[in-house]
């Protein structure tokens, strides 16, 4: 791969960033930029993080990790645009399709055609969320108003409190599992106002004006990774997995794996927070650090690309886009090429869903998951031509997606330290972005605050 470089290139820099994910190569080309020279260290063989592509029979890729982008996400569209990338519509012509309870529903535009009591419930509560929501700082969660209060009570709390209707609860289970890959119990209401407040409303995570999934990269989305790691040259090392950092008066000292030694005025560690964690620190972090990441899990999921010859039930007049109760799959969108050509289903097991099933051997797991695709599209969906799937809790240099979500009680008592700088190291990854948390987005304006800051200190 290009801009990929040895480990015969261990020495020292003005600063070493640890991971090249999009926060980790967004940070090295921020600072590169501005005269500073960088080492890039990254633990896998390749760049990307959770941004990763799989070439299909035919040679059209597909995205195993991260792949869409909206029109709100100013800064992944704009390096879109500066590496000479393009995008294109996911494909959302035709009816949708809503199954639940054994009841199978066509319907056009993107409102679920649920009974007139769960539409009206759903749209109160989807109000009193959003205006809750901007009520959240997202420099400081922890300093909203009532951050105490939202903080002790879990998201599931908060929905059984304020719907009423089987189908609004439906509604927020699924937006728990899509958004988080984890279920409403698992993290605080707090956190899932944080969430919307940063990604600029419910209706732009879950479907409406300026959708998180509107658009696609042509090409797939590890292109972004791959022509940023392009322009780092040899300062960019991989299979070199960071294990210890020991911080000096004047600079820090970093140890890999294989044993080799770093040195540089600055780190910036670009890792999810539960990986950041496993790194060995001299002098050892603070308690509240320490127990910050502790109490930040990552999602559950396994990501699913079903290929047929051709997209079969655009003949049917269908979008590709399913929601119902058929499991193990809740959800599926096309997610073919811009040809159409072969056509593509994307599902997801999250949550509970995909720690049950990833007990299963692999094909248990796939004849699971075309029976589901089976009693949504018909008899074409059980022949696929190809199945992709990707466990990211099982991935080494990840351990899950899409980022972290907060147990209750975490942002109030160590949300301060999520940002803090630690002495000479500085923290990025998409889960420390104010904007756009937990996404592509999130991730370059991370790694762009943590150069920044870097830069101010000297």
């Amino acid at each position: 791969m290009g801009g990929v470089g040895s480990a015969g290139d261990a020495g020292t820099a003005d600063v070493v960033v640890v991971g090249a994910g999009l926060a980790g190569l967004a940070a090295a080309r921020s600072l590169q930029s501005s005269g500073r020279d960088v080492v890039v260290l990254e633990a896998r063989d390749r760049v990307g993080g959770r941004v990763l592509d799989h070439a299909l029979a035919n040679g059209e890729p597909v995205e195993m990790g991260g792949q869409s982008i909206g029109p709100s996400q100013v800064r992944v569209n704009k390096l879109v645009a500066e590496l000479g990338l393009e995008t294109f519509p996911m494909h959302d012509d035709g009816e949708h399709v809503l199954d639940l309870a054994g009841r199978r529903t066509r319907y056009p535009g993107r409102t679920p055609p649920l009974s007139k009591p769960a539409l009206g419930d759903l749209a109160r509560s989807r109000l009193r969320l959003d205006r809750h929501a901007r009520r959240v700082p997202l420099e400081a969660p922890w300093a909203a108003p009532k951050a105490g209060r939202w903080d002790r009570e879990t998201f599931a709390t908060w929905v059984a409190r304020n719907t009423r209707t089987a189908g609004a609860r439906i509604v927020w289970n699924a937006f728990a599992q899509r958004v988080f890959a984890a279920e409403p119990q698992d993290f605080s209401l707090l956190h899932a106002l944080f969430a919307v407040h940063s990604a600029g409303g419910v209706s732009t995570l879950l479907g409406g004006r300026d959708d998180a999934q509107q658009n696609r990269i042509v090409g797939g989305s590890a292109l972004l990774a791959q022509r940023m790691a392009d322009s780092l040259g040899e300062a960019l090392i991989a299979s070199m997995p960071v294990r210890a950092i020991e911080q000096l008066d004047d600079r820090v000292v970093i140890t890999a794996g294989s044993g080799a030694s770093f040195a540089g005025g600055r780190a910036i560690v670009a890792m999810p927070p539960l990986l950041a964690a496993r790194i060995a620190y001299t002098p050892a972090l603070s308690s509240l650090r320490d127990q910050l990441t502790q109490k930040m899990p990552a999602g559950s999921v396994i990501k699913i690309n079903v290929v047929y010859d051709e997209p079969f039930w655009r003949a049917q007049g269908l979008s590709g886009r399913v929601a119902g109760d058929r499991a193990p799959i809740r959800f599926t969108l096309d997610n073919s090429p811009p040809s159409g050509v072969p056509g593509v289903l994307m599902c997801c097991l999250e949550g509970a869903e995909a720690r049950r099933y990833a007990r299963l051997c692999p094909e248990d797991r796939r004849l699971a998951v075309l029976a589901s695709l089976r009693g949504y599209f018909g008899s074409a969906a059980a022949k696929p031509a190809e199945y992709v799937e990707l466990d990211w809790s099982a991935e080494e240099w990840t351990r899950g997606g899409y980022g972290a979500h907060l147990a209750p009680g975490t942002w109030t008592q160590f949300g301060p330290a999520l940002r803090e700088p630690v002495g000479r190291i500085h923290w990025a990854g998409t889960e420390t972005a104010s904007v756009w948390n937990g996404s592509m987005d999130g991730a370059l304006t991370s790694g762009e605050r943590a150069a920044a800051e870097v830069l101010t200190a000297g």
